[in-house]
């Protein structure tokens, strides 16, 4: 295999190095919004340079990397395989743990741009659990559609965890799955909205935790649930940036 980089048209350059500086920042959101552990977890974006999908490639940060060296230039391009394209930016690197899952996910869901993880506290105690949340609370109706699903145990190291998170995901309007022993992995058109559900699924897993030991919480009913999730995704903004 050739060590040099591809040959890219300029826009397609531009667009490798617009999702290369979008991942790289968007991980300081998971440290800002503390939903990460050391270098756990991790963000990655899709390049779309194919009209069909099938010659996409995506961003992923390296393995074992702190979360303060992390930059554009260290950022890990792959194809839709999971293979690190040579010979660019980053490459001598190792990527993610988690970069078969991404791919995986990418390659089987077109529609996806962006794909994150998180170790955060409360959606992990719930995994922990295999226990989904209920849609008890508006936020949820609004940003989910309904309760936030489990998914498969799987082991790292393959594709088996994306493949969970396809099987789960597919045909819910859940953006967000909880893996079962794991964690929570979230999807979004682009990077951005996916660590908008990594964000929004902590949030609503500390509330609802904490209303439990209170006592019974009180489902939403599922007709107030299609109508706050309509509103919200097709009314309240004209898209993701304006919402909430």
């Amino acid at each position: 295999m050739s060590n040099e980089a591809p040959a890219y048209t300029p826009e397609v350059e531009a667009s490798i190095q617009k999702v290369r500086e979008d991942v790289a920042r968007l991980h300081g959101e998971l440290v800002r919004y503390n939903l990460i552990v050391w270098t756990g977890g991790n963000v990655s974006g899709r390049v779309r340079i194919s009209e069909d999908g099938s010659a996409d490639l995506f961003v992923i940060k390296p393995s074992g990397v702190s979360y303060d060296d992390l930059d554009a230039s260290n950022m890990i391009l792959c194809d839709l395989d999971g293979n690190v394209i040579p010979g660019t930016a980053g490459s001598e690197r190792s990527p993610s743990s988690d970069t078969a899952a991404h791919a995986y996910v990418y390659r089987n869901m077109p529609e996806v741009g962006g794909v994150v993880h998180t170790h955060s506290d409360y959606a992990v105690a719930w995994a922990a659990r295999g226990e989904e949340i209920p849609c008890v609370i508006t936020a949820m109706a609004d940003e989910f559609g309904g309760p936030i699903p489990v998914g498969p145990f799987a082991i790292i190291g393959d594709d088996s965890i994306g493949r969970g998170i396809v099987e789960t995901l597919r045909g819910h309007r859940s953006r967000a799955v909880l893996m079962q022993n794991h964690g929570p992995f979230t999807i979004g058109v682009d990077a951005k909205d996916a660590v908008k559900a990594a964000v929004m699924v902590e949030d609503v897993a500390r509330t609802v935790h904490l209303a439990r030991q209170a006592g019974p919480v009180i489902p939403i009913p599922q007709e107030a649930i299609d109508s706050l999730f309509n509103r919200y995704q097709n009314v309240y903004g004209q898209n993701s940036d304006a919402r909430r």
